[in-house]
This record gives C-alpha cells, structure tokens and sequence, in this order.
C-alpha cells in the first residue's frame, strides 16, 4: 500500500509542476499540495 501511495504522490506532484509550467498557477499548486498530503512522508489521508 505504501508504494501505491509514493507513486499516485509523484504522479500528482509531476501533473503540478506541468501546470505551473503550463500557467495554470491554481491547478498546479493544488495538484502538488494534494501530492504531499497523500504521500507516506506527508500527512497521509489513508492513515
């Protein structure tokens, strides 16, 4: 389960920073601060 929630983390903190670069400043922040909040490291949603 951990690695599940490592790689569904990097995937959403990758889309995040490819809206920041995109100029969709909103969706991108979002998708990163989601990305850490579900990664093992960050405060976990699952835990």
């Amino acid at each position: 389960m951990e690695l599940i929630l490592w790689i569904l983390a990097v995937i959403l903190v990758v889309a995040g920073v490819i809206r920041l670069f995109q100029k969709q400043i909103l969706w991108g922040i979002v998708l990163i601060v989601v990305g850490l909040l579900v990664g093992p490291g960050g405060v976990s949603i699952f835990t």
